[in-house]
């Protein structure tokens, strides 16, 4: 009897511990998928967008409607607010993980374009090699998209031959054809031929 009664509507414990909790650990799932839905917009995923968006409304109703029904208990307000912002970090964890989607890296060198060239020929990465001069000279501009999930490979290989090498990298949309190293998709979700990007 005494369990039922802490888990009372009426309970000091269920009005400054557990709701608080429950409306902390809404708004780190419904901020999650926000967090992810945005990512997948970017990326032109479709047809998972609004599944994502459905839930992500109706857990955010839920405790929304549990804050205005309790408009005198200030836990739910803090927990509301550290939810949301936890949810942000979650979502981008998650994003992460998933490495979804393409990247461009751009490489500006002067006198190790042969290594790279290797390194990118070795492991099958498609590139494109422009002539450029910049604030110290010339210099070439290595382009090459690839795939998230291989970035951090690609990246220990250029700081192994040149520690100080200049790069940049950016999110890429959409890919059409193109040489890029083969993959395999380690994550549960699965998508039409016509999803991925």
């Amino acid at each position: 009897m005494e369990f039922l009664s802490v888990l009372s509507l009426d309970s000091p414990i269920f009005c400054w511990v557990i709701l608080p909790l429950l409306i902390f650990l809404a708004r780190i799932c419904d901020q999650t998928i926000g967090t992810l839905r945005l990512i997948f917009v970017s990326k032109g995923f479709k047809h998972i967008v609004p599944f994502l968006a459905f839930f992500e409304s109706m857990i955010w109703l839920i405790a929304i409607s549990q804050i205005l029904s309790h408009l005198d208990n200030a836990a739910t307000f803090l927990a509301y607010g550290l939810g949301y912002a936890t949810g942000n970090y979650v979502g981008m964890l998650f994003e992460e993980r998933l490495s979804i989607g393409s990247v461009i890296i751009r490489i500006f060198s002067k006198e190790r374009i042969p290594e790279f060239i290797e390194v990118l020929q070795k492991h099958n990465y498609g590139y494109t090699i422009i002539n450029a001069e910049g604030s110290t000279g010339e210099l070439k501009i290595i382009f090459s998209i690839i795939n998230r999930k291989h970035l951090p490979h690609l990246i220990a290989q250029v700081n192994a031959i040149d520690c100080n090498t200049f790069y940049t990298i950016e999110d890429v949309k959409s890919v059409k054809k193109g040489i890029f190293k083969a993959t395999e998709r380690k994550f549960p979700m699965r998508f039409r031929k016509s999803d991925i990007r």
